[in-house]
């Protein structure tokens, strides 16, 4: 399929990049890519200025965090089709037409799945057994796999990107994104993409304190999309822990010993853990009836005759 590069934004979200982001958007340009967007995050160094030497526009960030950037570039995008990825050139401009491709064939979201082509050295045994978790307890909270949720290198149609509602600040953004994605029902695409070794600049993730900050993000959205994951979580946890009492209490009563008060206790947090968990059925039944009232506005737009 021909792909109308004038169609497409590229657009780079950036933060102290100075070493790589001069060669990466010369390098799209030679493809035949004019509109090249950067959101700067108010680097330190020269990134704003070699971007924009380099022709892309630049736009310097007005809050901090890689989450806001993305949501602060949103009202800038002028063009259907957005391709995104870091400035430190670990993913390659080579990769960019397979990532576009699909939304020329009616898909909304495309990521790029990095861990399919890593080149070595470019991801460490921590960081490929980090992502294998992330991407596992994302397929339990959100009922679908999409291979590699942390990936930097997405496309999206420009409604489909307007149609998330995205608040994380951080790194956290690209979980969102793979979750609201899904939460409204778009048609998501998984190519894989070469990743290679970060060249010049230091990495900004810290493994252990960005991993867990992404497991939360990843768990407290999953009450948009997932309410019984959610909600059966919590309930699962105070009804085991009821249930742990009580056997305590009952095995203290069968040596004669009482302890009302735990009995108390005990039947309090199993009714309030069935509670819960009957709310996240109930929260999964209204999301449920919600998903299907879209469906129908949906269609009835598809519908309607042209004006």
């Amino acid at each position: 399929m021909v792909i109308d590069r004038s169609q497409v934004c590229i657009f780079i979200p950036t933060l102290n990049e100075e070493p790589t982001i001069g060669e990466l958007i010369s390098r799209f340009r030679e493809q035949g890519y004019s509109d090249i967007f950067v959101m700067d995050g108010n680097s330190t160094d020269r990134t704003a200025e070699i971007a924009e030497k380099a022709g892309a526009e630049v736009v310097l960030q007005q809050s901090r965090g890689k989450g806001n950037a993305i949501i602060e570039s949103i009202g800038y995008f002028r063009r259907p089709y957005i391709l995104m990825l870091d400035g430190d050139m670990t993913y390659l401009p080579e990769d960019a037409e397979q990532m576009i491709e699909p939304l020329f064939s009616g898909c909304d979201h495309v990521i790029g799945n990095r861990l399919e082509f890593p080149e070595k050295g470019a991801l460490s045994r921590l960081n490929l057994f980090g992502n294998k978790v992330i991407n596992d307890l994302f397929r339990m909270a959100h009922g679908r796999y999409l291979a590699d949720i942390l990936s930097g290198y997405r496309a999206f149609t420009l409604e489909s990107i307007r149609q998330m509602n995205l608040r994380e600040e951080g790194f956290g953004i690209e979980t969102e994104i793979s979750s609201e994605s899904i939460r409204n029902q778009q048609k998501i695409t998984v190519v894989p993409v070469h990743y290679v070794k970060r060249p010049g600049t230091a990495t900004k993730l810290r493994p252990f304190h960005d991993g867990a900050k992404i497991i939360s993000t990843l768990y407290r959205l999953a009450k948009r999309s997932n309410p019984m994951f959610y909600f059966g979580m919590i309930g699962g946890v105070i009804t085991i822990l009821g249930a742990l009492t009580g056997i305590y209490v009952v095995f203290e009563w069968l040596n004669d010993i009482e302890h009302l008060p735990l009995t108390i206790l005990t039947a309090l947090l199993i009714m309030g853990g069935i509670q819960v968990f009957m709310f996240g059925i109930l929260s999964d039944i209204m999301l449920a009836n919600q998903q299907e009232l879209r469906r129908e506005i949906q269609s009835l737009k598809n519908q309607r005759p042209p004006q």
